[in-house]
């Protein structure tokens, strides 16, 4: 391929690494894919590429120039960089010559639709990146429908989500609720059971009918779920603690809920 070669002053450089550090002002929803895997990711889900950045001296396999060339032509801009440059803006050891720009879809509350079982993962304020993509890892697995962000703490494009979800927040749907009270509205007009995630004045994850659409709702790592979702007047679920500690990790408690509803839904 015939591209214009760039350094690490150009703005296309500039932007990966602003992306890559979680700085202020990037552009809505973009993120930084890397290396084969990711990359393959991109692809195969269709989202947007803004611009490639290829490397082809960092290429290791026939299959990372053929991704190459897939990647340019699915691009808005696409350039060439040096090993030096490219070593200057990937996080990842050896990512194959390939860095994408890339954009996650904006889905629509009001037009995202669901099956009569569906299941849905809330997270309400979740602050730690490593968190929000174990999750959405796990989501992949049990095949949930989509995730619920509200009062947001962290990007869905902060690159440890793309990390710890091994690129799952580019296959997961999510959905971002600037109001508790938005959020609790949409659900309920979709007809959801919802349930919160909590200890207290809780009955045993074991014992709730997970039939038809389910919603559950988990809060953040310090202080739990917020006030408005309790004023809902929804049903508690917990998991038993047996032990010192009085809580799991979020990302662990809400991996149980989670396959715990996709067991008794497909009757495991």
């Amino acid at each position: 391929m015939e591209l214009q070669q760039i350094g690490l002053q150009h703005p296309a450089a500039n932007l990966v690494r602003d992306i890559q550090h979680n700085r202020t002002g990037i552009p809505r929803r973009t993120f930084v894919a890397e290396g084969l895997f990711e990359n393959n990711i991109v692809l195969e889900s269709g989202v947007a590429v803004e611009t490639f950045l290829w490397c082809p001296e960092a290429a290791y396999s026939d299959e990372s120039r053929t991704r190459a060339e897939q990647l340019a032509d699915r691009a808005k801009r696409a350039y060439r960089v040096s090993e030096k440059t490219l070593a200057r803006l990937a996080e990842r050891p050896n990512p194959d010559g390939l860095v994408t720009i890339a954009r996650l879809p904006d889905w629509d509350p009001a037009e995202f639709t669901f099956g009569t079982d569906a299941l849905v993962l809330v997270t309400d304020a979740l602050e730690i990146p490593g968190n929000l993509g174990t999750l959405l890892r796990t989501m992949d697995a049990c095949a949930a429908d989509c995730l619920v962000l509200t009062n947001r703490r962290t990007r869905m494009t902060h690159p440890k989500v793309l990390r710890s979800s091994q690129g799952m927040s580019i296959k997961v749907p999510s959905l971002d609720f600037d109001e508790v009270g938005d959020a609790i509205a949409w659900l309920r007009r979709n007809e959801f059971r919802v349930y919160l995630a909590d200890t207290d004045d809780s009955v045993n994850y074991r014992k709730p009918d997970y039939r038809g659409r389910t919603a559950l709702v988990v809060g953040s790592e310090r202080f739990g779920i917020s006030r408005p979702w309790y004023d809902a007047g929804f049903a508690r679920v917990g998991i038993p603690m047996l032990g010192s500690a009085d809580s799991l990790n979020v990302s662990v408690s809400a991996s149980v809920l989670l396959y715990e509803a996709r067991a008794r839904k497909n009757g495991w």
